[in-house]
This record gives structure tokens, sequence and C-alpha cells, in this order.
């Protein structure tokens, strides 16, 4: 976005708090849930899905039913003559895809996994324009009833707060998820924190910020400070792995720290100098991840 629109539009919000806060918080949220247009990938998104036109060529499609809409599930068979292992669910981050997560689903498939991967409304081949927590959670929900249970659910940044929303059931008439384990790649912990940093971009006052609290009850049926996945895990005694590289500059290392602090069940393990996005490329994150899954307590990565 142009600097002369943010500057407008932040100027807007500043106004809009003294005449109408709740007005204001409802526009924020839908600009929050917005999502980019699927037929114009950025440069780095349109290099991803060129790179996996064979790989993705391999995968077999589902059309899922969802609130959203249609969401489409991407199913990779084990390599022959490996041991079959179980289902493995991938999800993908905010304005990412499938295909971003090439190289784990790689990973899992050549030990034995059958891997499901899901594109969340409003990113990839799946419909709408709009995404949320509890959008995601639904897609994610539909996706399980039909491959469901799973040996572990993993998500990369966005779609690991997903993961953990989905097996602690927090969103209000569904389900948790069933999984036996869950492991979180450069994840964000804290609902609230992500919508306070939304909300001084904008330029939003404490009332317009109440009002975006209020619009996130009323999609999920529950209040915006239950979302914090460190105190969710806390009582969600699922054995977790956290992958988090230390010079990640969209989400703070600290969100890692905070997940590892949930119990005794968490292990957190550092990616050096991989960043945000590398993360996903990297074979040794990857082979961590399939181990932690396999149960192989042996770690790749630092602790």
């Amino acid at each position: 976005m142009p600097p002369f629109a943010v500057k407008v539009i932040r100027g807007a919000f500043g106004v809009a708090e003294h005449v109408a806060p709740r007005l204001s918080g409802r526009i924020a949220f839908e600009l929050f849930c917005r999502t980019a247009n699927p037929n114009a990938p950025s440069p780095g998104e349109q290099r991803a899905i060129d790179q996996a036109v064979r790989f993705m060529a391999g995968a077999r499609r589902h059309r899922l039913t969802a609130r959203s809409g249609t969401v489409m599930a991407f199913e990779f068979r084990p390599e022959p003559g490996t041991l079959r292992m179980g289902t493995v669910l991938v999800i993908h981050g905010w304005r990412s895809r499938t295909e971003h997560m090439k190289t784990l689903i790689e990973a899992y498939c050549a030990a034995g996994y059958r891997v499901i991967a899901v594109d969340l409304p409003g990113h990839g081949l799946s419909a709408g324009r709009r995404l949320n927590m509890a959008l995601a959670v639904d897609a994610v929900r539909s996706a399980g009833e039909w491959f469901g249970p799973f040996s572990a659910v993993i998500g990369h940044s966005f779609g690991g707060a997903v993961a953990v929303n989905a097996a602690v059931g927090s969103v209000k008439g569904i389900r948790p998820l069933a999984t036996d384990r869950l492991v979180l790649i450069a994840a964000p912990s804290s609902m609230p924190a992500i919508f306070e940093d939304f909300g001084r971009f904008l330029n939003l006052g404490p009332r317009s910020q109440t009002a975006i609290a209020a619009q996130v009850e009323r999609v999920a049926g529950h209040p915006l400070e239950t979302f914090v996945g460190a105190e969710q895990l806390a009582r969600l005694p699922i054995p977790t792995l956290v992958i988090h590289a230390p010079d990640d500059r969209e989400v703070s290392p600290d969100n890692a720290r905070a997940f590892a602090a949930a119990g005794d069940h968490v292990r957190l393990s550092w990616a050096r100098a991989l960043g945000h996005r590398r993360i996903l490329a990297d074979p040794l994150v990857a082979g961590e991840a399939v181990r932690f899954v396999a149960g192989i307590s042996e770690p790749l990565l630092a602790h």
C-alpha cells in the first residue's frame, strides 16, 4: 500500500475513534480478514508455484465444504516401499499456500506418512477473500472429518496458531481436532498481540480496539483474550515441537519461548539464521519435524 494511502487511512481511523468507534472497529476487523487476490500472486508466490508444478501434479485433490465455501485439500501418498506411518495434516501461513510447504510434505512422504495439506480460505485454490481464526479452524475441521484422526498437525506461522486452536477447540461449535502431536514452525502465540500490532498500524484508539475484540467474540464465540496459544497449550498436554529462528523478523522468537513455557510436553528447537520463510525450505528443519512425529528423541537442531 502506498505511504500516502496509509497516511490517509490512519488519519481516518484516528478521527473515527472519537465519532464512531464501533463502526471503526468493525471496518478494521474486515480489513484484517481481507486476503490478497489469489489470482494475482506476488513474485515470490509465483516462483513457489512455478517450482512446485510437478510436485503438485502428484497430489490427489479434494474439494471440501466449509463455512467459507470450497476448501481445497491435497493428498500426498507415501513413497512406494516405505513403512506406512499414519496421516499428518499440514497448514500453511497467511499469504501462503500448499506449494510453500513442499519440503516438509516431501519429508513426511519419504518417511512413510500420508500428508493432507489444505489451502486456507482466501488462499491458493480455496474459495473466498476472507480469513480469520474461526474460518481457518472450520476449514481444518472439514479436513479432520474427511481424513482424521491425525498422527500430527504441522503448521507454519498463522497455520501454527490455527493448529493449536483447532486442537484445543477454541472456536464455539467446532469440536477439538483429533491429533497425537503438534509441530509449530515460526508460529505466533498471542492473537490479542497480533490485533494490538494491527491496531497500532491503523492508528486505532482504545474504543476501536474494544470493538475489534467484540467482532472476534462474535465470529469465534469466545473473548479475544482467550486466544493465547501458550495458555492453550498449557491446558492441552499434547506433545508439541516448536521450531523457530532467532532472527525471525515477522514473528518474534519470544513467541517460541512463550510456547515452550507451557509445560514439559513442549520441546523448543532453534533454527539458526533461517528467518521466517527460509525455515520452510531447510532440510534439517523438515528432518526435525519428521523425527519428532515418529517419536525419535535425538534432535537435529539446537535446543
